[in-house]
């Protein structure tokens, strides 16, 4: 087979490794099988979309709708890098799954709206099916309503022109959507456990997400949530674009 790509942005070797793990088991993939790039810390190389599978862009405590002039050089550089990759996946329809950092990428890179009017505080949220989704062939594994964890600053306020919207919340409008036949998005995190989000609560406490002097009690509070719907996402996603 084929390996997936990640695409990944988190400097903190904690969450980033925890990030790919999560993504690396919830699709069944040996570490031969996901390839990962760590673009916070250095360039994507130069790469064939044809050697892969597909390619998975992870979350990021950047968040694309800043001002140019507000990013560091380093997240300058990621979005160029990823807009010239995003430029080939969606001409030619690529398997691509964007998660939170994805969807802002994907949207903007799209021309739709991403801002901060529909930020969700770290924790569970509900997210429902529209009837697109429900009849999309990825994410019709999903339950028509299902909980999921979320955690941004910023969402698509506005679907670009084309897009497909596949799911929805009370709490943020664009839950996810699709760009073509092949070319995902999401705002909540697939690949999120509760083991996982309580490691991103811990790394991320003085980010701004929440009080740092609250992490113990939303530890306490993610600890009691069954969260099983989303994982599936991704496990569809890989057995419906593994390519020998």
């Amino acid at each position: 087979m084929k390996p997936f790509v990640l695409l990944a942005t988190r400097a903190e070797d904690e969450a980033a490794d925890g990030e790919y793990e999560a993504f690396r088991e919830a699709g069944g993939l040996s570490p031969n099988e996901l390839v990962r790039f760590r673009l916070e810390s250095e360039s994507l190389p130069a790469i064939d979309p044809d050697d892969y599978s597909g390619f998975i862009v992870g979350g990021s405590p950047f968040n694309a709708s800043d001002p140019v002039e507000a990013k560091s050089e380093t997240q300058v550089r990621v979005e160029r890098e990823l807009g010239a990759l995003l430029d080939i996946v969606v001409a030619r329809d690529i398997p691509f799954l964007g998660a939170c950092y994805g969807i802002g990428l994907l949207g903007t890179h799209q021309h739709g709206v991403v801002d901060n009017t529909w930020g969700e505080a770290v924790g569970p949220t509900s997210v429902s099916l529209t009837p697109e989704g429900r009849a999309d062939p990825l994410f019709g594994c999903l339950d028509e309503s299902f909980d999921a964890f979320v955690g941004h600053k910023e969402a698509c306020a506005v679907l670009p022109a084309g897009a497909v919207l596949l799911a929805s919340g009370p709490n943020c409008p664009v839950q996810a959507f699709r760009i073509g036949t092949n070319v995902y998005a999401t705002q909540f995190h697939p690949e999120l456990t509760v083991a996982g989000i309580i490691t991103r609560i811990r790394v991320y406490r003085h980010y701004g997400y929440f009080e740092p002097e609250a992490m113990d009690e939303l530890i306490a509070a993610v600890g009691q949530v069954t969260i099983s719907q989303p994982i599936r996402l991704i496990a569809g996603f890989v057995d419906r674009y593994a390519r020998a």
